[in-house]
């Protein structure tokens, strides 16, 4: 179903054809927003790769026909999954980490106050201690 329907949006470029300069500038655009599947973290627009120099042609020729940016990042989104997106359509994605970094101090925090508040317990025996004292008294009677 999903396929069907993005076969629908990019079936038809619902932009303007782009040339010259202004196709090199979006094409910079564009590819600046997909990740390099071969390069760890660097985008299509900055990687030296076969692979990211292929997709920036491709970018390219998609600008060229009128395809929108939309229809182009939904391509790839489609071809590769949202992997290849520099920026998450979700921004939990980002949020996510920070907020679980920040309750788990949190817990550290709370444990750490809460074991060093805790009364020390005391392991020695007493000086006098009742039950010795009467085993020592039953021993010297002898």
């Amino acid at each position: 179903m999903i396929a069907f329907v993005l076969a629908l949006i990019l079936a038809a470029p619902q932009g303007r054809p782009l040339s010259g300069a202004e196709l090199e500038q979006r094409t910079q655009k564009v590819a600046s927003l997909l990740r390099c599947p071969v390069c760890q973290g660097m985008s299509v627009a900055d990687s030296p790769s076969t692979v990211a120099l292929d997709m920036k042609q491709q970018v390219r020729e998609m600008l060229a026909k009128g395809y929108t940016e939309d229809q182009v990042l939904a391509y790839f989104e489609q071809s590769y999954g949202q992997f290849v997106l520099l920026k998450p359509k979700n921004p939990w994605v980002w949020a996510l980490p920070v907020l679980l970094l920040i309750a788990g101090a949190i817990v550290v925090v709370t444990t750490a106050k809460r074991l060093s508040a805790a009364p020390a317990t005391d392991n020695r025996q007493p000086e006098t201690d009742p039950y010795l004292d009467r085993v020592r008294d039953l021993v010297n009677r002898d």
